[in-house]
């Protein structure tokens, strides 16, 4: 990991947390170094520490910072040399009918009751599923930076016009895109939505003529993480470099 010492960011603090269980890994302790305070995070300090390998979580900003552990890699698309394979594509035709609307983070009950679907089918027993009203509104619409909601919708020609099927959180830097959340619409088993959600976040990089899509963090032995190296080209902070992530020969798929 990069060091403090060489962040110019000389405001800002960071502590560790106490260990607490891993979310992805089994039998796991997990610690994370949190970047404070919170309102001296604005959009130029918040670029410079993505690019250490931090995310945000409402007004969190944190990485990974675990004892025995470094199996979390925040990676990175260089979006100029990336090319969909043929699976992307026929998600990419799948749901190019989908509408598409870039808002401004605010609270919406059609949201929520997505969120509250995707996270009972997708995760379960998790803490997220129990999230209340309150708890999501920290987690995806507290924000300092240049974040915007973006919504997938069915077009006017489908059986369904204007059903909800998408929601993703992302941030605007100065480099890039960093994708801070995105769930959606379980029911279609068949659905490559979340595969759909980082193309279209790729292009938009390539329209706004940014170098990067943050992916937020990998994690080879984890189902839930393995996915983002499917996206290739793909980059990954490893000691403390950006460096070339290679795609294993077996990964979950983005659904």
């Amino acid at each position: 990991m990069s060091q403090i010492k060489e962040l110019p960011l000389t405001a800002i603090q960071f502590y560790a947390t106490a260990p607490y269980p891993c979310s992805y890994l089994p039998n796991q302790l997990a610690r994370s170094q949190v970047a404070t305070p919170s309102h001296a995070i604005q959009a130029d300090v918040y670029g410079e520490l993505v690019n250490a390998g931090f995310r945000r979580s409402g007004l969190f900003t944190y990485r990974p910072y675990c004892d025995s552990c470094s199996a979390c890699i925040a990676t990175r698309i260089p979006t100029s040399a990336f090319q969909a394979n043929r699976s992307q594509r026929r998600a990419l035709q799948k749901h190019s009918g989908l509408q598409v609307a870039v808002l401004s983070l605010a609270y919406s009950d059609e949201h929520y009751s997505l969120y509250q679907q995707y996270q009972s089918n997708r995760h379960s027993g998790s803490d997220m599923e129990r999230d209340d009203r309150e708890q999501y509104m920290q987690f995806l619409l507290q924000s300092r930076v240049n974040s915007r909601l973006v919504e997938f919708r069915d077009g006017p020609n489908h059986a369904h016009p204007g059903r909800l099927r998408m929601v993703s959180i992302i941030d605007i830097l100065e480099q890039g895109i960093s994708s801070v959340y995105t769930f959606y619409d379980t029911a279609d088993q068949l659905a490559s939505y979340g595969t759909y959600s980082v193309l279209w976040q790729i292009e938009q990089c390539k329209q706004l003529k940014l170098a990067y899509l943050y992916l937020g963090y990998y994690i080879e032995n984890s189902k839930k993480m393995s996915y983002k190296a499917k996206f290739q080209p793909i980059e990954g902070l490893i000691d403390d470099q950006w460096q070339a992530l290679k795609k294993p020969e077996a990964n979950s798929p983005a659904r």
